[in-house]
Order: C-alpha cells, then structure tokens, then sequence
C-alpha cells in the first residue's frame, strides 16, 4: 500500500488502484484526522466474512505529524541537536525520515547501534547513552567508531580504560526528578559530589577523555525547575573539571520532552542556558524521544466481545474486550504511566454508527489475554453504544508501545503499520 497526498486530499493506492478518500487534510492542530481517514477505509469490511487476522489492530502513522514536531524542535531549541531515543519507537520509516530532517540517534545497546549503523548512518551520529554497558557492547562500539558515551561510576571507567579507552566521556548526573512521571534518577545519574571526589581523579588517572555533561529529568515533569537545576549542577561540574585538565564542551540535556507541555519546557531550557553557558563555546545536544513520535501513531483495534453488567455502583454499562491490551501494545499503562484515550471509530459513509442514538456511555475496556490484569481503561465514556465488531482507536500510542509487546496467549506482536 503507497499514500499520497495531492493538495487537500488523501489518496490511497492499494494493490495498484487508487482509491480517493476525499478527506480533506485539517489544520495542524487537528492531530489524527489523516489516519482516522485511512482506518474509516480499512474497516469498511464484511466482518462476517473475513479471515482469521483481517481484524487484528492496526497502527496509522502520520509521517507528516513527525515532520511538523522535528520543525516545533527547531523553532524553539535551535541550539540543540536532537538525538531521537530510538528505544521509544525502533520503526525503520520514523528512524529514516528523522535522519533526513537532520536528527541524530541515542542508542542504548548493540542491538539499537547495529539498526542506525545498518540503515548505513554515520557512527558520529550516535551517542550510546547507557551508564552501565555490557563489556562486548562496549567493544563491539570501539569497533563500529562510536565514541561518545556516558558514565556514572567509578567501574564503568575501568570498563571503558580496558575496553575503549578512546571513547569521549559525558559525567551523567542525578537530576530532582520526584515529581516526573517515570522517574530515572532511581536507577543513574551521580551527585556532584561522586563526581568531582571520584570519577573527575581517577578518569585523570587513567587518561580517559571526559568531555561534558549529562542529565534526564524524567518523562512527565511538571515542575521544570528541575531542568534549571540540572543545568545549573552541569555549569558546576565543567568548572570543576578544568581543575582535572578536562576541557568540556558538550551538555548533553537528556530527555522527557512531551508536545503538550513543550513550550514551558524550551523556555526554562534556553532561559537556563542563556544563564549558565551563553558565553561558552559547548556542543548543545539532546535524546528526546516520545516528543518526535507519541502523537504521530493512532491504534485502531476490534471490539471482539461484550459482556452486559447489571446496575452498579459505578455506573459501568458493560464490559467490552479488544484484540489489543497491556500485553501488546498498550503495554505502556504498565510501563510508562500511560493512559490511552478510547474513540468510537464512524465514518460518514454509511458506516452504521450513525444509525445509532449519540448517547454518552460508559464502558470498562479489557485486553484480549486471560489475564485479569490486563485492563485498557476501568471507565471509559464512548458517544456510542457500541457492539461486538465494532471498532475503538486511541490517538497518541507512538512512544513506548509497538517496542515492548509480547507474545502472551499466544498474540501476535507484528502489528501492522499503515503509513500517511
């Protein structure tokens, strides 16, 4: 399947007849209405005579929403370069169109630095922004010439002096990260203390070559006082280090970066480097992730069965069970402190939705496995009363979703990706 889009209208070509949707694009607030377009054709099936697997979920990607977020990037950090978390989303189309728009790559493993460097990306595009790495990974990045990486203890640099010791060092430190909705700090960063006692001496003593700085604040802050913060410890930390003879000049800002709140976030990031580095000749970088691809991917899935509850307390009107749950790709309710927001697909064209009452209705929304942990929404309000083989779609599931599924029950975790 081939999408084009030609002056205001979305067309599909499909087995090399071209099918005109006739929707017209909306503005660039209005996130989603390509893909909706795209899933209202696709589910426009006979559900009573279809194969095992016509209906499995089904991502949209809008490509060009990526485009417009790498642009948002630009306009408001023009001095950070961007290197996109590929671990939040590994889809080879996203990791190519971002390569072209000029962004580069933080990769946490061999297996993630093996997919930039066999899409044939250059190796200096890479920071392999893992504290604590396997010593055959690490070799395995001498080998491939990827020579930046990040450090937190003292063992991790003996690591590097026996295995690469070439390899450029940014110090990571700990962040105030109590208030992010995943918290990192828990499991790396340094304090400043570790960092100019400990690591600062003995890189010295083992000739290793650090050269900046980083942090990640956590994934959901709200209180962006703690990028402030961060950014006021690294100015510390590359003043210290000149008592070490290291010279930094990269300030690597980590992550966590969310579109909704993106314009708070990149003013308290320039106004602290406005304050702390201005007059300093530092390599501005970045590993944003979910910022680039949360809102570009929309899940389409199947109502498979309905269970009718009597009158309760909390008002459910009745159980409905999806092809998609916590075990495939909503995984991140679990992992990432998300919470997926469910839709009645309906399309304009016949499609029986709107053949029924418009009426408010709650819903509890189960995954497809035998397991009662996996709930997609206790209580969901839907506008329509819905039925087995209808269809659901919940917009913004391009972070941390598609990477972690399973295979649980026997479910098939190659979910189709159709692309606008």
């Amino acid at each position: 399947m081939t999408t084009i889009i030609e002056n205001t209208t979305t067309k599909i070509i499909e087995n090399d007849k071209l099918i005109n949707l006739d929707y017209q694009i909306p503005k660039i607030n209005e996130n989603f209405a390509i893909g909706k377009a795209l899933i209202d054709h696709i589910t426009l099936i006979d559900h009573e005579e279809c194969e095992a697997g016509d209906e499995d979920s089904f991502f949209v990607c809008d490509l060009n929403q990526i485009k417009k977020n790498v642009e948002i990037w630009k306009n408001h950090l023009p001095r950070i370069q961007p290197h996109y978390a590929i671990k939040c989303n590994t889809n080879i189309e996203v990791i190519n169109l971002l390569y072209k728009l000029g962004v580069n790559f933080d990769c946490a493993s061999k297996n993630e630095i093996d997919t930039i460097l066999n899409l044939g990306f250059e190796s200096s595009k890479i920071v392999y922004a893992n504290p604590c790495k396997t010593n055959s990974f690490i070799r395995h990045a001498k080998i491939n010439n990827v020579n930046l990486t990040t450090v937190d203890n003292v063992d991790e640099l003996y690591k590097l002096a026996k295995f690469h010791s070439n390899c450029k060092i940014l110090i990571r430190i700990m962040t105030d990260d109590e208030d992010a909705q995943c918290r990192l700090s828990t499991k790396f960063g340094c304090d400043l203390n570790v960092a100019i006692e400990q690591i600062l001496p003995i890189a010295q003593n083992l000739g290793l070559n650090v050269v900046g700085v980083a942090f990640h604040v956590g994934s959901g802050a709200k209180d962006f006082k703690s990028i402030y913060k961060a950014i006021r410890d690294s100015r510390i930390l590359f003043d210290a280090a000149k008592k070490f003879d290291f010279n930094m000049n990269i300030l690597d800002i980590g992550g966590g970066f969310e579109f909704e709140t993106f314009l708070e976030s990149s003013k308290m990031v320039n106004d602290s480097i406005d304050e702390f580095f201005a007059s300093t000749d530092v390599k501005l970088i970045a590993e944003p992730g979910r910022f680039f691809v949360a809102n570009a991917f929309t899940l389409a899935t199947h109502i498979i069965a309905k269970r009718s509850l009597p009158k309760n307390e909390d008002n459910i009107n009745s159980m409905i069970y999806i092809n998609d749950g916590v075990y495939g790709n909503m995984n991140c309710i679990l992992f990432d402190h998300q919470k997926p927001l469910a839709f009645v697909l309906k399309n304009k064209d016949g499609y029986h939705y709107m053949e029924r009452e418009l009426k408010t209705i709650s819903y509890s929304i189960w995954g497809p496995t035998c397991d009662g942990l996996d709930c997609v929404s206790s209580k969901s309000f839907l506008n329509y009363k819905v039925e087995v083989g209808d269809w659901l779609y919940f917009p913004n599931l391009g972070a941390y979703t598609s990477c972690a599924t399973t295979q649980f029950n026997g479910f098939k975790n190659d979910t189709k990706i159709l692309y606008v």
